[in-house]
């Protein structure tokens, strides 16, 4: 291994290789809450496309297993390091290469955090839309993992705003897809195969993102409602009412309370109309004209009472920018609160009532609290799991996600397998769809260096299972 780490240091810098005790402890995880820390065989940082290739070819030759990282803020293993591996990390990769104004795209390096580019978007009056609910979090790593969040109901999640990639293969080659156009019949996909893959088929080293114009005008709108059922059967008739709202979450009481206390945050509701909600809609409305926003505000009060609401509220802009980063930190909150585990399930919006009244049972059964908040707009729900017993969870996980598998849903939404869902995954997924996902990763990844054990169980070759999928 010494060859090995002086070959490293030549290719990136002395300073650019870290090892044992000099690895800082952030580097050892991500935010996956049943993932134990690992420390890397080395960190490595690499400053360009060509070093990452270099660095692949050297970790190709010798067998040595390749996790990327961005900024650490995945929530599914995906990015924790093996403990006899390289560890890839974009620190040094940060700049903007591109902001091309006529044709509304940016060209990024991996570690580009959505927070950096949007600081260089907002005076453009210019976004990239799409928000996970950390703004630390890097364009690499939404790439891996096809990130979503709240804005998906109108804009979509990554791979609707991906146009190409820059990717370096196992073998060390140089790989591009896709470029500045917005449409292309020529052949495979490769752009739409890569998003999601969280690192297990090449590494990211440049993302083309196409742009939108930036509104000028928001309100948010808060429902609460007697129970989640209401919430849930509420949405399609917004969505259908033409009012096209940017955000449309549900937030459940509890959710609701530890977030707003987290943040000093006092949106104003009467204690007797807290006593009768079980559940909130949260409604953000955008557009260019103050006018038309405050138009579509009306017509979205007048359905929403129509609909069964309580009461509906119209923040003022200062809370309702409050609340909707009180809503992106709910998952701090949760981890403050000492939860043990996450659900993000994804089902059909009309299953979503039935779906949380029946995991809400089998939490009874299995003797943990769940609470919850979600995309509902996009059938997005995130429930944290209080369960400490290892063993009760985890039956209680794999219910939920058998259970929103039947539903006609999917394990993961927007954070993907990684490490924590695989099992799960695994059981419950097509076996066919599983064998033919194994085929393309032996295809772009023979050796199986780049992140072995993740989303699909496919060791290193010669890692103790003869070079077959465990």
């Amino acid at each position: 291994m010494s060859q090995l780490l002086e070959q490293l240091r030549k290719v990136v810098g002395e300073g650019n290789v870290v090892t044992g005790q000099a690895v800082h402890a952030d580097y050892t995880h991500d935010e996956t809450l049943t993932a134990a820390p690992v420390v890397p065989l080395a960190l490595v940082l690499p400053g360009s496309t060509d070093e990452v290739s270099e660095v692949l070819t050297l970790a190709a030759e010798q067998r040595v297993p390749v996790v990327a990282r961005g900024s650490g803020t995945g929530l599914s293993g995906a990015a924790v390091p093996r403990a006899d591996g390289i560890l890839l990390a974009f620190d040094r990769m940060r700049r903007i290469r591109e902001i091309d104004t006529e044709n509304q795209i940016a060209v990024v390096e991996p570690g580009v955090t959505l927070e950096q580019l949007d600081a260089e978007l907002a005076p453009l009056g210019l976004i990239y839309p799409v928000s996970p609910g950390e703004q630390s979090g890097s364009l690499g790593g939404n790439v891996a993992t096809n990130a979503g969040g709240m804005r998906a109901v109108r804009y979509g999640v990554t791979r609707h705003h991906v146009l190409g990639l820059e990717v370096v293969l196992a073998d060390g080659r140089v790989l591009r897809t896709g470029g500045k156009f917005v449409k292309c019949s020529s052949g495979y996909d490769l752009t739409q195969l890569l998003i999601g893959s969280e690192g297990t088929l090449a590494v990211t080293t440049e993302v083309t993102v196409k742009l939108q114009p930036r509104f000028t005008q928001s309100s948010t709108v808060l429902a609460p409602f007697a129970d989640l059922a209401q919430v849930a059967e509420a949405v399609p008739h917004i969505v259908h009412s033409g009012v096209d709202p940017s955000i449309l979450e549900y937030v459940d009481v509890l959710v609701m309370a530890g977030i707003t206390q987290a943040a000093g945050l006092d949106l104003g509701i009467p204690d007797d109309v807290k006593a009768r909600t079980l559940a909130y809609l949260v409604v953000v409305l955008e557009g260019m004209e103050a006018d038309r926003v405050d138009e579509d505000v009306q017509r979205l009060g007048t359905l929403l009472d129509q609909l069964g609401a309580i009461d509906v509220y119209v923040l003022p802009s200062t809370s309702g920018a409050q609340l909707i980063a009180a809503r992106e930190r709910a998952f701090f909150v949760g981890k403050a609160a000492g939860c043990d585990d996450l659900i993000d399930a994804v089902l059909p919006r009309a299953s979503i009532p039935d779906y949380l009244a029946r995991l809400a049972v089998l939490a009874t059964e299995h003797g943990a609290l769940v609470t919850g908040c979600g995309h509902i707009g996009d059938g997005n729900v995130h429930v944290t799991v209080f369960q400490p017993d290892d063993e009760r969870r985890h039956a209680l996980m794999h219910a939920a996600f058998e259970l929103a598998v039947s539903s006609g849903g999917a394990i993961s939404g927007e954070h993907g397998i990684g490490t924590a869902k695989l099992p799960y995954f695994l059981e419950m997924q097509d076996p066919v769809a599983v064998d033919l996902m194994r085929a393309i990763k032996q295809v772009f990844d023979p050796s199986g260096i780049l992140g072995p054990e993740r989303v699909l169980g496919v060791p290193l070759v010669g890692d103790g299972h003869g070079g077959r999928p465990a």
